[in-house]
């Protein structure tokens, strides 16, 4: 994606060093982070300086390479080995980070020079992923479309192209007049925020809308489709997603609307038998407790936006059963939830 009419991927790798977009500033500041060690680039994940699943993995792959550069030669294979189990613990249900780790690891027990080949292997892989899953999404979306999305799984959240937006920015280049709605989604707004910003950034005719408002738009007829991300998925559809991913299929299966996942491969987990199954992580309540914002003068403040003494539960991801999901768009092709196992495994 250009910024600024430049060329960006949301995370790159220079020499030993790991460049990323600092999502946590957007859409207020467009800023690269750089991280000279792979600890830094495990802190970035854990931060969420870099968010997404295939992003996530990008890095996680990364960071690998990172380890291995650093490795002493004489404990080479304990060093990459100990990176690894840190690095798979940054964060626990986005099934990329997992799938990108194991790869450049064995590439690294090989060589450091193969590890780092691998690790550009897997971020190229993400973005070639994303644009087939733009072109077969694309096929589903009719000119004047209204479409919801929730969370962000755009460019920002892949290495490029991005997955739920991927068919949208495909529709919009290939001219129809298609419409987003984004869900604002709390508690770090990455729809008002991050999705926002790249329709903003590409011209495509959005309103972001709060979370509670897609099933009163779907009841009036204002929504054709959702289609949404997924950080992993069981070999039976059942989809985990950003917290009320959930809500929005109920609503969508009850308004007889469409309800698209959209992710890449490796996004499945087929030794995960269904969303049961599937480990939940829970963020940090202060995520619920303060928002961050400019003043007038641009300065970011930190304030708290609930009663102060009130507990918060912050699950930052649920599951929506294949039962309410229309299909899933791969860069394989588009299937049904009970198709996957069979015709992709």
């Amino acid at each position: 994606m250009k910024v600024n009419k430049q060329d960006y991927r949301t995370v790159w790798m220079e020499g030993s060093d790991v460049f990323l977009i600092e999502q946590n500033l957007l859409p207020f500041e467009f800023k690269i982070y750089k991280s000279e060690s792979y600890i830094e680039t495990c802190n970035a994940i854990i931060k969420m300086l870099v968010r997404g699943a295939g992003a996530i993995g990008a890095t996680a792959g990364y960071a690998m390479a990172q380890a291995a550069i650093e490795a002493q030669n004489e404990n080479y294979e304990n060093f990459v080995r100990e990176a690894r189990y840190i690095i798979e613990h940054t964060r626990p249900t986005a099934r990329n980070l997992f799938y990108a780790t194991e790869r450049v690891y064995q590439a690294a027990l090989k060589s450091v020079e193969d590890a780092i080949n691998e690790a550009e292997n897997v971020a190229n892989k993400d973005a070639e992923d994303s644009r087939k899953i733009g072109e077969f999404g694309n096929e589903l979306i009719s000119p004047k479309m209204n479409i919801l999305t929730h969370c962000n799984a755009g460019w920002l959240a892949f290495v490029d192209h991005g997955t739920a937006l991927s068919p949208i920015y495909k529709a919009h280049e290939s001219g129809k007049d298609v419409f987003v709605y984004v869900d604002e989604t709390r508690p770090r707004a990455q729809g008002a925020r991050l999705t926002g910003w790249e329709l903003n950034n590409q011209n495509i005719p959005h309103k972001i809308i709060p979370d509670n408002a897609g099933a009163y738009l779907m009841s009036l007829g204002k929504i054709d489709m959702v289609i949404v991300g997924a950080d992993r998925i069981a070999a039976n559809g059942d989809v985990a997603n950003k917290i009320g991913t959930l809500e929005k299929a109920i609503a969508a299966k009850e308004y007889n609307i469409p309800f698209y996942v959209a992710a890449p491969v490796s996004t499945i987990d087929f030794e995960c038998k269904n969303g049961d199954e599937i480990d939940i992580e829970y963020r940090s309540q202060d995520e619920i407790k303060f928002q961050c914002g400019p003043d007038k003068n641009g300065e970011m403040h930190r304030i708290q936006v609930t009663s102060p003494g009130s507990e918060c539960l912050n699950p930052s991801f649920d599951v929506t059963q294949a039962k309410f999901i229309t299909g899933i768009i791969t860069e394989k092709g588009i299937f049904k939830p009970n198709e996957i196992i069979i015709k992709i495994e």
